[in-house]
């Protein structure tokens, strides 16, 4: 009898064991795949897709479309497009590569996310783009596409060269970017690191245009009641039409506690672009990186849907209070590295991006 209650002691015992290891191991898996909004490690699949034949490569995480590298002239500059939240909204404006209805058809030269410049050996490659007439094409340059270095599906990396060219045909920069993307909760990111090789002598004057940017949908403007118009550097006037302020509830949020257009021309480490798409909440968020020239960077952003930071304006953006007309000479380089998060579901707090641009500093 005593026999049996030990072997019925030793069997129970062994499933209270079981049982709690069971549930503890569950536990464990059930914290490693809560992910903050802000960071944390990446469970999710990135996958490449080259299309040669279209020019672009594919992104997606999950076998859902996050994004495209795109290279195929249709803009003087490769581009990422469109943007797109976990949920499936599209956070990116459609004109000029795919325009849809209502939405504004102002500068052409604002596609998706893009990287340039106003002003490199007195060349615009900023305000480049379809329209501009041929007798004036002498005073713009154009990035072009050479090769894919890298595609890792793994860590979710690909890495670009391209060229900074005149157009006389002079190659005046190479460029290699890096563009990490990764999806943590209802948050995805792209780390984008661009460093700038000088095949000759570079000087970045001073000047508006630039630098990281993205042109954003309709839903992510600033509500207007007011046409507006906007002078480039080199005097080209555009207007931004007034439109029907249906569904328009954007708004920017300084790093520093600037709020909607008061974050145009000033300095900050982060800047979010807040609204809400069909009920949800949608927000863009720009991260700067202690590295980079110009830190912290001034804010290009506008009301009208362009979203910038620009590193290299400081005498434009303080009044001329600043200058830096930043120079490389030949064979010298410099790297800028940004963060950028497409949220959806939630509205990012100050503590969680204050929290993803430490993190991000770490690298």
């Amino acid at each position: 009898m005593m026999d049996m209650l030990r072997l019925l002691k030793r069997t129970f015992g062994c499933y209270i064991l079981f049982t709690f290891l069971l549930i503890s191991c569950k536990d464990v898996k059930s914290t490693a795949t809560t992910i903050s909004e802000g960071g944390g490690e990446s469970l999710s699949k990135v996958k490449f897709s080259k299309d040669n034949a279209n020019k672009k490569v594919d992104i997606t995480i999950n076998d859902i479309l996050f994004t495209s590298y795109i290279y195929d002239g249709q803009t003087p500059k490769p581009i990422l497009y469109p943007l797109i939240t976990k949920s499936g909204k599209t956070v990116t404006r459609g004109f000029p590569y795919d325009p849809r209805p209502n939405e504004r058809v102002d500068h052409p030269h604002h596609a998706g996310h893009w990287f340039n410049y106003g002003d490199v050996n007195g060349l615009d490659f900023w305000n480049n783009s379809y329209a501009i007439p041929e007798e004036k094409k002498r005073e713009y340059g154009t990035i072009y596409h050479q090769e894919i270095l890298k595609s890792d599906d793994d860590h979710g990396i690909l890495i670009i060269r391209a060229i900074w060219r005149s157009p006389d045909d002079v190659d005046l920069m190479e460029e290699i970017t890096e563009f990490t993307f990764s999806e943590t909760g209802n948050t995805r990111v792209i780390d984008r690191t661009t460093t700038l090789n000088a095949l000759d002598d570079i000087s970045f004057k001073d000047n508006k245009e630039g630098m990281i940017a993205i042109r954003v949908a309709r839903e992510l403007e600033l509500v207007s009641d007011k046409p507006a118009i906007y002078t480039d550097a080199s005097g080209n006037v555009t207007e931004v039409e007034a439109l029907n302020n249906d569904g328009v509830h954007g708004n920017y949020f300084g790093s520093e506690g600037l709020t909607g257009n008061d974050v145009w021309g000033t300095r900050n480490k982060w800047v979010k672009l807040e609204s809400d798409i069909k009920g949800e909440t949608v927000s863009i968020t720009i991260l700067d990186h202690k590295d980079n020239i110009g830190y912290p960077t001034y804010w290009h952003a506008r009301g009208y849907g362009l979203f910038a930071a620009n590193p290299l304006g400081r005498a434009i953006f303080s009044e001329g209070k600043e200058t830096l007309n930043f120079k490389l000479t030949k064979n010298e380089s410099v790297t800028f590295k940004y963060r950028i998060l497409i949220h959806n579901g939630s509205k990012l707090t100050k503590d969680v991006l204050d929290l993803s641009f430490e993190e991000f500093n770490t690298k």
